[in-house]
């Protein structure tokens, strides 16, 4: 069997730095055999300038928005960012198609490995065929009356039949989703809940302070968004809760659940969490540059680190930030927080496979799997700089 050998200023396993001094050994497909002292390693090593890594994974990413690059206006907040995203999404299929390819291409170049994609049609699907990433469809469902609960419960299936139909190869998989606490009425959830027992799912939570007012006293900018677009919500109840301890008790059937953005969440919600959730069944995944991009805010890091639960990272949408690149999302968190690389390539590396239930193959650099080579350049020492770039080596 032939092997590949790198050398860099640093590798990076998927949980820890190991120096300068040890070398990857991979065979032509990238299948990773092991790390050993340069002075066992032989002839043959490339050597390469930089940091090396486990290919990336982003945890929440909307690759059918990919047509709003540069459409949607940035810092209105997210009652207006919604309204915008719902009145321009439409757009005609070739363009829809030439943006989605665009999305993936940048994806797979800049080292991200495997994607949970939220999808509210099909029309991602003929991109992902071709695709060399591994995909988590998450199918999502919305509707903030009960009334038309079952038919949009109805309607999400049909997406989730054609692309588990028509998946192109095992590099997938498509499980239901609620979308966000204040477009998803209680007789949905209670039905998301049957739905999806011992499934992975995901959700928008706590993504702006409007939500927080609508779970706790019925006030907020939503209501005028239900208006404009008449929704009734006279049958919504407000709980007195924040929207994450109100959503949070639905899912009663060992469901593991990605809980993005969290960019108002309080202590009180984490001990909620831990209350009635196991460490390894939540995840809060982190979507800095999309939250800079609409709300003007960063999540509560600190917090989150604390909790006990592991944190992933996602870039949401081209409609909500300027790239889907992964090593984006590190720079400006070890910017705006006071978190290291390591720890931050955790969360892209190793705990985004754990969430995306692919560790098996993805997020370390462990003999037999086959996690993608990323090699980060112009970094100084383990701090990113504004040209740190990161390239798919494998």
């Amino acid at each position: 069997m032939h092997f590949r050998k790198f050398k860099a200023d640093n590798i990076f396993t998927g949980t820890a730095f190991l120096g300068a001094d040890q070398v990857l050994l991979t065979d032509n497909e990238g299948i990773i055999q092991e790390i050993i002292s340069v002075k066992d390693a032989g002839d043959g090593i490339e050597i390469l300038d930089g940091i090396l890594t486990p290919g990336f994974i982003n945890a929440h990413c909307h690759l059918e928005l990919s047509h709003l690059k540069n459409v949607v206006s940035p810092k209105t907040g997210l009652v207006q960012f919604v309204q915008q995203v719902m009145t321009k999404r439409g757009a005609l299929d070739e363009e829809k198609l030439d943006a989605m390819q665009k999305a993936e291409k940048e994806l797979y170049e800049s080292g991200t490995v495997a994607v949970g994609d939220i999808c509210n049609t099909a029309d991602s699907l003929s991109t992902k065929q071709k695709s060399k990433l591994y995909w988590h469809n998450f199918i999502e469902v919305s509707g903030f009356v009960d009334a038309v609960a079952g038919k949009r419960l109805d309607d999400a299936k049909l997406v989730l039949a054609k692309f588990e139909n028509e998946k192109p190869t095992t590099k997938c998989n498509s499980t239901l989703s609620p979308h966000a606490p204040y477009s998803v009425s209680k007789t949905l959830f209670e039905d998301l809940n049957r739905e999806t027992p011992k499934q992975l799912i995901t959700i928008h939570n706590q993504e702006c302070i409007a939500e927080e007012e609508l779970y706790l006293n019925k006030t907020g900018g939503f209501l005028d968004l239900y208006k404009k677009f008449g929704i009734d919500i006279s049958g919504f109840q407000p709980t007195g809760k924040s929207s994450l301890q109100s959503f949070l008790p639905y899912f009663t059937n060992d469901q593991s659940i990605i809980s993005v953005h969290n960019s108002f969440a309080r202590k009180a919600d984490i001990e909620f969490a831990r209350s009635i959730m196991k460490n390894e069944k939540l995840f809060f995944c982190i979507c800095i540059n999309a939250n800079k991009y609409i709300e003007q805010v960063i999540p509560p890091v600190e917090l989150l680190k604390d909790s006990g639960f592991d944190i992933v990272i996602g870039t949401d949408s081209y409609a909500s930030n300027w790239q889907l690149n992964i090593l984006e999302e590190i720079k400006t968190i070890q910017k705006d927080t006071n978190t290291s690389l390591q720890e931050i390539l955790t969360w892209a590396t190793i705990n985004g496979a754990k969430a995306l239930q692919i560790a098996d193959n993805f997020g370390s650099f462990e003999k037999g799997k086959k996690p993608g080579v990323v090699l980060i350049e112009n970094v100084n020492g383990l701090l990113t700089t504004e040209r740190s770039i990161a390239k798919r080596i494998i």
